[in-house]
């Protein structure tokens, strides 16, 4: 058997941060499905072939949210992070290779400290092997699908929309600086250690953005 990894959360300022693990004894299903990585599917597609990947393939979600990144970005880098979660979602499965897509700009580097903390199982990190390798392209489909429900659950729970978490996302941005200037503070779900919502704080509080 063997698996391959990728995660879907990495940048946003909001939301959680989810890392899947796909197992397989070979990739001729997901060949079939068509997999590929998330990015190029649409949202309607992606929850098909979720579901057929969890059919049809073993897998794995570590999650951790917003409130556990900033907690642990005081020790660790956002790597760090990643490469325990990629450690958590693999760990007791007993795979004679793992494919994963790589987060660090070292390959090696990530992906010597994957095998040592997986007990020198073979490992493959690559960068966009998301592109390469139909394991972990449906890996990137099922944290992708794991963490777009995660998001609509927040904004259900704020009964408004809050956009896709992303920095880039003029709705979620307005949506935090809104509620910090109703509320003083960021709004649940929110990732107070990027530099997106310090500086909005900064603006906030004004006050120097070294404060945060």
């Amino acid at each position: 058997m063997f698996c391959g990894i990728d995660e879907a959360g990495r940048g946003p300022v909001m939301g959680p941060l989810v890392v899947a693990s796909v197992f397989v004894d070979n990739d001729e299903i997901l060949k079939k499905i068509g997999v590929k990585d998330s990015k190029k599917l649409s949202p309607r597609t992606r929850e098909i072939m979720y579901d057929q990947i969890t059919e049809h393939a073993g897998y794995r979600t570590v999650i951790i949210s917003a409130e556990e990144i900033d907690k642990k970005r005081m020790n660790d880098t956002m790597n760090d992070i990643e490469l325990q979660m990629f450690v958590d979602s693999v760990i007791g499965n007993n795979v004679h290779t793992v494919y994963a897509d790589c987060p660090d700009v070292n390959e090696y580097a990530f992906g010597s400290s994957l095998s040592l903390k997986l007990n020198n199982v073979k490992v493959i990190a690559k960068h966009k092997a998301d592109d390469i390798y139909p394991v972990v392209s449906a890996a990137s489909i099922i944290a992708k699908v794991t963490r777009d429900r995660m998001m609509n659950e927040i904004a259900n729970e704020f009964k408004e929309e809050i956009g896709s978490g992303y920095p880039s996302d003029t709705i979620t941005t307005d949506f935090i600086a809104k509620w910090i200037k109703e509320n003083g503070n960021p709004p649940p779900h929110t990732r107070c250690s990027w530099e997106t919502v310090k500086k909005m704080m900064t603006i906030h509080k004004n006050r120097k953005i070294t404060d945060w």
